[in-house]
């Protein structure tokens, strides 16, 4: 386990206890990272709160990465309680369903606009308004998925849309690396979660990544937050600009 010790973690993505940001979470906890965590609305809330109750996070605040002034509202709001901050894991992903179902050549404007402003350009926006928590450095990092790199069945639109995600890891580790902040993409295996719950066939999805993975199984969230909390840690810190697979080895099968 890496020592996080009063390092200051923002997670952005929790939607309830099954989600990818709520094992990158648990992992940067147990390491020993204070911890701030977001919920989308009024609505999401109830979810959300008892996952951070259980991780002992210090601050639970609103972010809807849609709304204009929320992401600068949340960092000055840890700026204010905690004056800086060190590590960002972004787990955020989202497009309207019609866009994500359809084929990706009937997608509309509209909808692979907000897929791409939701899924990509938020993690943009939220290191930019940032940077100034950071001084001293940190790490980001964001989550992925294998569709980025091949064309997978029913992935439809967040294909491109995380391929772009990918590409904006690589850009901002050039920019961000002079102030010593790294930037990852984290790239699990199948999992099942609410967000995974919305793409067609994705059960026959996560079959077929158990039966021809090399160790024959699914991950688990707890596995990609240990290696969200490896990425977070100072002894990572010169990996950067990398998309990361948690797979149990899926992506090296032909």
């Amino acid at each position: 386990m890496p020592d996080l010790a009063n390092l200051r973690a923002l997670v952005i993505g929790i939607a309830n206890d099954k989600s990818i940001a709520t094992g990158c979470a648990r992992a940067l906890a147990q390491a020993g990272a204070r911890l701030a965590v977001t919920y989308l609305n009024d609505k999401a809330k109830p979810f959300v709160e008892p996952v951070a109750r259980e991780l002992g996070a210090e601050l639970l605040l609103p972010l809807d990465v849609e709304a204009a002034d929320q992401p600068e509202a949340l960092l000055a709001e840890i700026a204010r309680i905690w004056g800086g901050l060190d590590v960002i894991v972004h787990s955020v992903a989202f497009a309207p369903r019609d866009d994500l179902h359809g084929p990706v050549t009937r997608s509309t404007r509209e909808g692979f606009a907000r897929a791409m402003d939701v899924s990509c350009h938020s993690f943009l926006r939220l290191l930019g308004a940032a940077v100034p928590l950071m001084p001293n450095g940190g790490a980001a990092m964001t989550v992925s998925y294998y569709g980025a790199e091949k064309a997978v069945a029913h992935y439809g639109i967040m294909g491109p849309v995380k391929a772009a995600l990918e590409a904006a890891v690589r850009y901002a580790a050039v920019e961000l690396g002079p102030q010593g902040i790294s930037v990852n993409a984290l790239s699990p295996g199948p999992l099942a979660t609410r967000a995974a719950s919305g793409i067609d066939h994705f059960g026959d999805l996560m079959q077929r990544a158990a039966e021809v993975a090399p160790e024959g199984r699914l991950v688990t969230i707890d596995e990609v937050g240990a290696l969200a909390a490896f990425l977070a840690s100072r002894p990572a810190r010169a990996i950067t600009g990398e998309v990361i697979h948690v797979d149990a080895g899926y992506n090296v099968v032909g």
